[in-house]
């Protein structure tokens, strides 16, 4: 049987969490599946040893590349899709863009959100309503797998020492709400210092503003920090596998390192709680004065860095 799934939403984070419902698919049919989904959603980096996905196609939508974009672009994936011959979809989106690429690729079963009816969904909800059509139960747990001995070659080139507490420290984030400022990062790095022997990786992106609080806590704490900003996903995947904690903004870093079996804090700024608080290893912190957050509550300045040592010390005690 050939199955193909669709997820069009951007972003590493909302890729890592639809994994469990594209997992328990195969599972249920007892065949991998293709995935569809967008390039910036780097699937190819962290997905490529997942037994329950046997190709990834990049869904071309973007500023970047719009090969799938438009009229043309339909029926150009319309033609990228029907030479597979899939046997059945799952579409975890309410477009009838999708729908309509299926059937004309001749797709014979295809299983959808709702159409029309993107606003308010809850992503997780809505995919396990998606799957309930198919006597499916699931909860959003996300797990992803590094090979042994990519995580042995980390911990020899890095010289990542397991006395030490090795720490993730994900201060980027997909936009300047999102990204705890240096100044409370350093205040818990400072408090943390003081109790334990720690080491800090740090993970973020290139933009200006990232580099800044990169550059920051590194003219801090110079000797005890490794930064990860010129490494690849899939090569910085090893590195989180080593670390006992991980402490994160919302941002894909939190993500990954929890599938990857990591504790992680998540500073959780200006997104709603959902998306640090779906997974078992998820420990969000809210800012000061908040009682839950969703998007634009812009609480980046409130983040407590003795809010965040002392989970800190709870979870690795």
């Amino acid at each position: 049987m050939k199955i193909l799934v669709i997820q069009n939403r951007m972003g590493i984070g909302d890729m890592v969490i639809f994994l469990p419902f594209i997992e328990a698919i195969s599972k249920k049919f007892n065949s991998p599946i293709t995935l569809l989904t967008k390039e910036n959603s780097k699937a190819k980096e962290y997905l490529s040893n997942n037994n329950h996905i046997e190709k990834i196609i990049d869904l071309k939508r973007n500023n970047n590349n719009d090969y799938h974009q438009g009229i043309v672009g339909f029926f150009r994936l319309k033609k990228d899709l029907k030479k597979f011959n899939f046997d059945k979809a799952f579409i975890f989106n309410s477009s009838a863009r999708y729908n309509l690429v299926c059937k004309f690729a001749g797709v014979k079963e295809i299983y959808q959100y709702p159409l029309f009816k993107k606003n308010k969904q809850h992503i997780i909800g809505a995919a396990k309503s998606l799957l309930e059509k198919i006597n499916l139960n699931i909860d959003s747990n996300p797990k992803i797998s590094v090979e042994k001995n990519l995580v042995i070659e980390a911990k020899k080139k890095y010289n990542i020492n397991d006395s030490k507490i090795n720490v993730l420290l994900g201060i980027g984030g997909s936009g300047p709400t999102k990204r705890t400022p240096a100044k409370i990062i350093i205040e818990f790095i400072k408090l943390s210092e003081k109790n334990y022997d720690c080491k800090f990786f740090l993970a973020t992106g290139n933009n200006k503003e990232e580099q800044d609080i990169l550059n920051e806590i590194i003219l801090n704490f110079k000797e005890l920090c490794i930064p990860l900003d010129n490494l690849s996903i899939s090569d910085t995947l090893p590195i989180i596998k080593n670390c006992k904690i991980a402490i994160c903004n919302d941002t894909s870093f939190s993500h990954l390192s929890a599938a990857l079996d990591i504790p992680t804090i998540v500073l959780m700024c200006d997104s709603p709680l959902l998306y640090g608080s779906y997974s078992t290893k998820m420990y969000p912190v809210i800012p000061d004065g908040m009682e839950t957050v969703s998007h634009n509550s812009r609480g980046k300045e409130k983040i407590n860095p003795v809010k965040i040592f002392e989970k800190f010390k709870s979870i690795i005690k």
